[in-house]
């Protein structure tokens, strides 16, 4: 059987390719960040982990076999540094070596170029930015490319929700145990902090140059769902 904790992939079926978010798309306003997909737009699509653009990789069948995959994949890609480009300039991130499943799979995402079809979806206001994301079906057939599956949740006292933090989303229902939806991230905004977000989600990375990029970003104009209404693309590659 595939993979099974719980939840199945949830993924896009719009069909919008505007320049502009389609009005079906609701977000929820909140101080939460979770996977951006809503209730009425599920569709489960079974497809083999990795076949999107990691060829020769084995179906995940199980949990522990996703862990060892990630863990592989890990130790064969070291890459912990990575560049965001967007039209309002760079924002550059180090990964942690100590959450390395979420480190893993987001060299995976970006070595497949996944993200170079998303946008910054959501900006909450003096909270977070958050990317990974679009409103249309290119998104929805590349996340159905990698399987369905979580990570694990990393979180660690010693990485938290600080101003640039660079941390994951998640799925809210039937998630006890907080782990990460894939396909999603989000940067901490506010020199406050998100602290309420500790151990909640795992912050597996930190912005080291680009954060008067995020605060603009965060200052843009947005609709009720919190979506920008000039979509911001991004294109993400490794630096180191």
């Amino acid at each position: 059987m595939r993979i099974s904790i719980g939840l199945a992939l949830i993924l896009l079926v719009s069909t919008s390719c505007q320049d502009k978010k389609t009005q079906e798309k609701i977000i929820p306003k909140s101080l939460s960040v979770k996977d951006t997909i809503t209730e009425k737009e599920q569709e489960i699509i079974e497809l083999p982990f990795g076949s999107m653009g990691t060829p020769n990789n084995p179906t995940i069948r199980d949990q522990s076999e996703l862990i060892k995959f990630l863990t592989d994949y890990g130790l064969e890609n070291p890459e912990r540094k990575v560049r965001i480009n967007t039209r309002f300039g760079d924002i550059e991130v180090r990964l942690f070596e100590d959450t390395p499943l979420h480190r893993a799979n987001f060299i995976m995402l970006v070595k497949n170029k996944y993200f170079n079809t998303t946008q910054f979806h959501r900006v909450s206001p003096n909270f977070v930015i958050q990317g990974g994301n679009n409103d249309t079906q290119t998104t929805s057939r590349n996340r159905a490319s990698f399987g369905n599956y979580l990570i694990p949740n990393e979180a660690s006292s010693k990485h938290s929700h600080v101003r640039g933090a660079f941390s994951s989303a998640k799925y809210t229902e039937q998630n006890v145990s907080n782990a990460t939806a894939p396909f999603e991230f989000f940067i901490v905004q506010p020199q406050r902090g998100a602290h309420h977000l500790d151990g909640d989600h795992t912050v597996f990375g930190q912005v080291t140059k680009g954060m008067e990029v995020v605060d603009k970003i965060n200052q843009l104009e947005v609709d009720g769902s919190e979506w920008p209404y000039e979509n911001v693309y991004m294109k993400i590659e490794l630096i180191d």
